[in-house]
């Protein structure tokens, strides 16, 4: 079975926030910020979950999953709706979930497909610890988490996920192309110059003097590569 969710939702960081967490659990999500491509794009390669947002532009997702259910291929494939959907909305379609919380972390919705097929769960990637710490700076992937020098440092979802990316991949020299594909991935009005703009912003949060920066370093001509201190 397919390891990725497909996810509607309309707002960019909630989206990005969601994906973070999936990936973070070992699956892959597509994401779509409106119902246009959903159905088309699983009949291509049908996901192992939809994860549909109730309200989004051009459409909601209620409407999408009555489309799934009735959909000769795709009817089988679990739907659950977003924890802004009221309860007596999900209640009347028989998906087994309840809100519980107004996070948007989509691993509720997960944890109940995996229990209710367990037959048919998947294979997951080897996770990597979703704790990163090093020096006075601590990445927390779970709780989308930074604190420096005993303090927790506010950030953006995108900006937590693109130093979350670079941290998890200490040593290794990436491109503005390459970060854009794992950070915004279809996002539009994003040019390669945006990451300059998220890496000054993070090197003002993490490094002592961003003007000279020990942790995110420049490759010129090549990209950006994250140096973790070697341990005494």
């Amino acid at each position: 079975m397919s390891q990725t969710i497909f996810v509607l939702e309309d707002d960019t960081d909630i989206a990005r926030l969601v994906q973070h967490h999936l990936e973070a659990a070992g699956f892959a999500a597509r994401l779509f910020h409106t119902p246009t491509n959903v159905i088309p794009d699983a009949e291509r390669q049908p996901p192992a979950l939809f994860l549909l947002d109730i309200m989004v532009p051009g459409g909601d997702g209620l409407d999408v999953c009555r489309r799934l259910r009735s959909h000769p291929g795709l009817s089988s494939v679990p739907s659950s709706s977003s924890p802004r959907a009221p309860a007596k909305t999900t209640a009347c379609w028989g998906w087994r979930w309840a809100p519980t919380t107004t996070s948007p972390s989509p691993l509720p919705h997960v944890s109940w497909w995996l229990a209710s097929r367990p037959c048919c769960a998947v294979s997951r990637r080897p996770t990597t610890p979703s704790v990163i710490r090093f020096e006075d700076v601590v990445i927390d992937a779970n709780a989308m988490q930074l604190t420096v020098r005993g303090q927790v440092t506010t950030t953006t979802a995108t900006e937590f996920r693109l130093l979350d990316y670079l941290a998890r991949h200490p040593g290794r020299v990436f491109s503005r192309d390459h970060l854009l594909d794992a950070v915004w991935g279809d996002a539009r009005f994003v040019t390669p110059r945006s990451v300059d703009v998220y890496v000054r912003r993070i090197r003002e949060k993490i490094e002592i003097d961003p003007e000279n920066p020990r942790y995110l370093m420049t490759r010129r001509g090549a990209g950006y590569r994250f140096e973790l201190p070697k341990s005494e």
